[in-house]
C-alpha cells in the first residue's frame, strides 16, 4: 500500500494542533513549537507533491467515512485533489509553514504560546479541510472552521477590548455572508438532489434551463443559487458590503494578520468560485455581478488605502484590493488567472505582513507610520525584503520580466480587457487605476517608515534595532517568491500549458474563454497598468521624500473628499446607525420592557413579591397577644355554632 500522502498532508496539521492544545501546559511551549512547525512543514512537503502527481494523474477522490445520511441526503467526508486544491495545499502550507516559525519568534514573550500555535494549526487545518472538500458540505464544514479559527485569533489578547470587538465583528459580520452561503447549499440540493461537486458539475448545462416562480417573477434558478453562493465569498473575502471586519482584523498578532489575509479565510471565497466554475459558467448573470462586485471593491479598497497611516492596515486595504482583482478575474472567467493571483499575492502579502510585523517589534509596538521614519539604516534586511514585496504588489516589471504581481495581475486585467464585454471593460478600468493607486500607497509606506528623519524622539534610530534571524530567515523564502514564483508559474496558468496543467480542475465555455483572448489584447492596453504603477511609484517619492509638504496640501485641497475617503466612506457609522444602534435599542428595550417587566414581572418576580405580601398580611395576624387569640376562638367558635345552628 502506498503512502496516504494526501490524509497526511491534510491531517499532520490537525495532529500538531491537538498535541499543542492539549499537551501544551504539561510538555511545554518547545514541545508545541516542534509539533505544530513539523506538521504543517511535513505537510507543506507532502503538498507539493501531491500537487505533482495531480497535474500528471488527473482528479482522484478518496472517500473516508460516511458522514451523513439521511432520508434522500447523503454526504461523506472524503479528499479531492485535483490540480486547483493541489495548488492551494501547495499554497497553503508553504505559506502557513514560514508563518509558523515566524511566530516562534515574534510571541516569544507572550502568555499562551502553546495555545497560540495551536490554533494556527487549526487553522490550517480548516482551511485544508476546505479545499479538498468533495461537496458542498464538507467545504461548509471548513468554511465555518476558518470563520472560528478567526474569531479566536483575531481576540488572541483577550484582555484588549479593541481586540475582543474586532474578533466579534468579524465573526458576525461572516455569519451575514455564511447565511447566504448555506441558503445555497439548500438550494443545490433541493435543484440537483446532491450536493456532491461531480453530481453538480454533470447536472449543470441541464438545470441552466430550470427557472422558479417567486412574487410573480420568473428567476433563473442557477442564477439565483450562484449569487447566494457569492454572498458568502463577498463576506469570507471582504467584498464590497462586507469588508468592515478585514481591516479590524489587525487587532490580533502580526502573524495572524500575514496568515488570513495571505492563505487562508480571505482567499476561501475566490477558491469556491473556481471550484464551481462548471456551475458558475452557466449563470452568466451571476458572473456579471462577481465581476462588478470584485472590480467596484478593486478601486474603493485601493483609495482608502491611500489615505491611512497605521502600517498594517495600509497593507490590509491593499489585501482588499487584490482581492477584487482576483474576484472580477472569476467574474470574466479567468479563473486560471485568479488563481495564479492567489499564489502570487499569498507570497508578497506574507511578506509585507511579517516585515511590518518585524517593524512594529523593532519600535516596541508602535504602528503609525507618521511617528516613523530614518529605519533604512537601522533595519536595512527588513527594508530590502519590504522593498521586493511593495515592488511585487505594485506589479512592477518590463518587457515580460518583473515580480510576481507583474505577471498575474496584468494577465487579469488582460482577461477582463479580452472579454469583449462592457463588465470586463469597466473592470479593466478600475484595475488600471487601482494599479496606480496601489504603487502610490506601496511606495508611501516605504517612503514614511524608512526614509526622512525620526518623527518621534522615543523611535529615534538608537532605540530600534534589527530582528534576528528567528524572524528574518521565514521572511526569505517568502522573498524569494515574491521574486521569482510569478515567472516560473506563467506558463502553467496562461498560454497553450494551461489546459494540460489544470487537467480539468476548473470549466470556462469556449465563448468565455477569456484567457486565449488575452494574448490578443494591444500591447498599449497591456503595457498601462505597468506604466501607471511606476508614475505611482515615483509620485509617492515626490510627496514623501522631495516635496513632504505635498501630502499636507493635497489633503488641504481635496477637503471633504479626503475626510470622506480617510473615513473609509463612513461604512461603519453607516452600518452602526442601520443595524448596530437599533439592535441594542430594541435588545434594550426587549430586555427591560419585556423580559423584566412583562415576563419577570408577572412570572417568578411577580409571583415571589405576590408570596411576601401575602405573608406580611397573614403575619399581622400573629401579634403574640393572649387577649386577641381568646378574641379569635370566640369568634370561631361563635361562627362555628351559627353554621350548625342554620344547618340544623
Amino acid at each position: 500500500m502506498s503512502f496516504p500522502l494526501d490524509i497526511a498532508a491534510v491531517f499532520l496539521p490537525l495532529a500538531g494542533a491537538a498535541f499543542a492544545g492539549f499537551g501544551g501546559r504539561r510538555f511545554g511551549d518547545l514541545a508545541s513549537n516542534v509539533a505544530t512547525c513539523a506538521g504543517v512543514l511535513l505537510s507543506a512537503v507532502f503538498s507539493v507533491l501531491l500537487l505533482a502527481s495531480a497535474v500528471h494523474a488527473g482528479p482522484s477522490e478518496r472517500v473516508l467515512f460516511a458522514w451523513i445520511q439521511s432520508g434522500g441526503f447523503s454526504a461523506n467526508w472524503g479528499i479531492r485533489i485535483d490540480t486547483l486544491s493541489a495548488v492551494m495545499l501547495a499554497v497553503v502550507t508553504s505559506v502557513s509553514s514560514m508563518v509558523h516559525l515566524y511566530s516562534i519568534a515574534y510571541m516569544e514573550r507572550e502568555a499562551g504560546k502553546s495555545r497560540f500555535m495551536a490554533y494556527l494549526s487549526l487553522f490550517t487545518f480548516f482551511m485544508l479541510a476546505l479545499v479538498t472538500a468533495p461537496n458542498l458540505l464538507q467545504m461548509f464544514f471548513g468554511w465555518e472552521g476558518v470563520g472560528l479559527m478567526s474569531y479566536l485569533l483575531i481576540g488572541f489578547w483577550y484582555k484588549k477590548d479593541s481586540a475582543n470587538d474586532a474578533s466579534m465583528k468579524a465573526f458576525l459580520v461572516n455569519r451575514v455572508g455564511d447565511f447566504g452561503f448555506l441558503l445555497g447549499i439548500f438550494g443545490f440540493f433541493a435543484l440537483f438532489g446532491s450536493v456532491d461537486f461531480d453530481v453538480l458539475f454533470e447536472k449543470a448545462q441541464e438545470m441552466s434551463a430550470v427557472s422558479f416562480s417567486f412574487l410573480g417573477q420568473s428567476f433563473p434558478a442557477l442564477t439565483v443559487l450562484c449569487l447566494l453562493l457569492f454572498v458568502g465569498a463577498v463576506g469570507k473575502s471582504a467584498q464590497l458590503g462586507l469588508h468592515t471586519w478585514l481591516p479590524d482584523a489587525m487587532e490580533g498578532p502580526t502573524p495572524v494578520s500575514a496568515l488570513i489575509h495571505a492563505a487562508t479565510m480571505v482567499t476561501a471565497g475566490v477558491f469556491m468560485l473556481a471550484r464551481m466554475s462548471y456551475v458558475f459558467e452557466y449563470a452568466p448573470g451571476a458572473l456579471a455581478v462577481v465581476a462588478v462586485v470584485g472590480a467596484l471593491t478593486c478601486i474603493f479598497a485601493a483609495s482608502i488605502g491611500l489615505t491611512q497611516f497605521d502600517i498594517k492596515r495600509v497593507i490590509a486595504y491593499s489585501t482588499m484590493s487584490q482581492l477584487g482583482y482576483m474576484i472580477f478575474a472569476a467574474g470574466v472567467s479567468a479563473y486560471s488567472a485568479s488563481i495564479f493571483h492567489l499564489m502570487t499575492h499569498a507570497f508578497f502579502k506574507a511578506l509585507l505582513f511579517l516585515c511590518a510585523g518585524v517593524v512594529i517589534h523593532a519600535l516596541s509596538g508602535e504602528q503609525d507610520m507618521r511617528k516613523m521614519g530614518a529605519l533604512r539604516h537601522v533595519t536595512p534586511k527588513t527594508y530590502v525584503l519590504m522593498w521586493i514585496g511593495s515592488l511585487a504588489l505594485a506589479g512592477i516589471g518590463i518587457y515580460g520580466v518583473g515580480f510576481s504581481g507583474y505577471y498575474s495581475k496584468d494577465l487579469i486585467l488582460e482577461a477582463a480587457l479580452g472579454r469583449g464585454t462592457g463588465v470586463g471593460v469597466f473592470a479593466y478600468s478600475l484595475g488600471v487605476a487601482a494599479a496606480f493607486m496601489t504603487a502610490f500607497y506601496s511606495g508611501r509606506l516605504l517612503f514614511l517608515t524608512f526614509h526622512g528623519e525620526p518623527r518621534e524622539q522615543h523611535l529615534a534610530a538608537e532605540h530600534a534595532h534589527e530582528a534576528s534571524w528567528a524572524m528574518l530567515g521565514p521572511l526569505v523564502p517568502l522573498a524569494l517568491g515574491a521574486l521569482f514564483a510569478g515567472g516560473l508559474a506563467s506558463g502553467l496558468f496562461s498560454g497553450e500549458g494551461t489546459e494540460t496543467f489544470w487537467n480539468g480542475a476548473i470549466f470556462v465555455l469556449p465563448e468565455h474563454n477569456s484567457m486565449a483572448a488575452a494574448e490578443h489584447v494591444s500591447s498599449v492596453y497591456s503595457a498601462l497598468p505597468v506604466v501607471c504603477a511606476v508614475v505611482g511609484f515615483v509620485l509617492s517619492w515626490v510627496f514623501y521624500v522631495a516635496f513632504p509638504e505635498m501630502p499636507a496640501i493635497a489633503a488641504t485641497a481635496f477637503g471633504a473628499i479626503y475626510r470622506f475617503v480617510y473615513q473609509k466612506f463612513y461604512f461603519d457609522e453607516l452600518y452602526n446607525a442601520a443595524f448596530v444602534r437599533p439592535t441594542r435599542l430594541l435588545g434594550g428595550w426587549l430586555w427591560k420592557k419585556g423580559d423584566d417587566e412583562l415576563i419577570d414581572g408577572f412570572g417568578p418576580d411577580g409571583l415571589a413579591r405576590l408570596s411576601v405580601r401575602l405573608a406580611k398580611r397573614v403575619s399581622s395576624l400573629e401579634t403574640g397577644y393572649l387577649y386577641h387569640y381568646a378574641f379569635a376562638m370566640v369568634l370561631g367558635l361563635a361562627g362555628a355554632v351559627s353554621w350548625f345552628w342554620f344547618k340544623g
